[in-house]
């Protein structure tokens, strides 16, 4: 049950509602946590499994000339399709193949130049060791994600992966939860690694997702998207403050300082004018120097907007001034233009 409780006339902060919980609600909360834990328990101890199985499966895909099928069947089927396409998304060519349609007629699409990768929790699904005498005939090796490492198929794999768990996060054993969580986690673990091997870029990923902000955030760079000329706030450090606000205000509430050269030497923003006033009554007398924030964040023209706008995540600030090559400002880029361009 939530209790309304009035906030104060005067206070522009949004008060906390408090909640008070019945004995049910306190056991569907424990319940949802607990799940949570395991199953981040059973992800965690993956990281310890990263060994020379991991490192073959790695070799093996980079070595083929062909695609990764992924199969498996159920949940794992399921895992197994995201698996695929996450490979696939970052430069490594997969499909999915279902189990039970690659007893019945579907194996044509395997070639021998392929690398077959079965998700299977138990190892003994009958439909994927039914088409592992298959694979041996093609001459395509195997690698088994499996949370068995006694099983038919781990035996039968040319690499076992182990993503065994030491229980599901269901209460009753049956769910695959914690189990599948661990076959995802490893199968991201193995398409990243590879992504690194590849040398795959933001720009490589941008061309298989044209669409949307997938395709247009990894190409665009600061120079796209930021001001120049101009539009660039510019302010001499010895700039009386006055002079300093004129420019602030008339290029979106921030400036860069600069000294005799045009170098960079620092940034202010109306945050700064207003802390500077909780300090000083009197601050008509001070200059652009006295002001201003030394060693600023700064970006080049060349950098990634999307790296731009982390920036600004990371500091607290809504934009950031460009420096090139001698680090005098060339431009700026605002956050708002960042997400007006759906960077973010």
């Amino acid at each position: 049950m939530i209790r309304s409780v009035g906030s104060h006339p005067q206070s522009t902060k949004v008060r906390q509602l408090k909640v008070e919980e019945s004995p049910r609600d306190i056991e569907v909360s424990r319940r949802a946590r607990d799940v949570i834990l395991k199953e981040a328990e059973a992800i965690r101890e993956l990281a310890a499994r990263i060994d020379s199985d991991f490192l073959r499966a790695i070799d093996l895909i980079l070595k083929s000339d062909g695609k990764v099928v992924v199969s498996g069947i159920g949940k794992s089927g399921i895992i197994g399709k995201k698996i695929a396409a996450t490979l696939t998304s970052t430069g490594t060519p997969a499909f999915f193949l279902h189990s039970a349609e690659g007893v019945h007629g579907d194996l044509g699409v395997v070639a021998r130049d392929d690398v077959v990768l079965v998700v299977s929790n138990s190892g003994e699904t009958e439909e994927l060791l039914r088409l592992l005498p298959v694979f041996k005939r093609l001459g395509v090796p195997v690698i088994a994600l499996c949370g068995n490492r006694s099983s038919s198929l781990a035996r039968h794999a040319d690499v076992c992966i182990d993503t065994g768990v030491a229980e599901e996060a269901c209460p009753h054993g049956l769910v695959p939860t914690a189990s599948t969580a661990a076959a995802l986690a490893m199968g991201d673990a193995l398409a990243i690694s590879l992504l690194h091997e590849r040398g795959f870029e933001p720009e490589d990923f941008a061309q298989l997702h044209p669409g949307g902000s997938l395709g247009r955030a990894p190409l665009l760079r600061v120079r796209d998207l930021m001001l120049v000329g101009d539009a660039v706030p510019i302010t001499p450090a010895g700039a009386s403050l006055g002079e300093t606000i004129s420019e602030m205000t008339a290029k979106r509430g921030i400036t860069s300082v600069v000294d005799r050269r045009g170098a960079l030497v620092g940034v202010i923003t109306d945050g700064d004018l207003r802390r500077l006033l909780e300090r000083k009554k009197d601050i008509f007398s001070l200059r652009a120097r006295d002001v201003m924030t030394k060693q600023p964040k700064t970006i080049a023209p060349d950098e990634l907007a999307a790296r731009a706008a982390r920036l600004m995540e990371n500091h607290g600030i809504t934009a950031l001034i460009v420096t090139d090559g001698k680090r005098a400002p060339c431009g700026i880029i605002h956050l708002h233009d960042i997400m007006k361009a759906r960077v973010v």
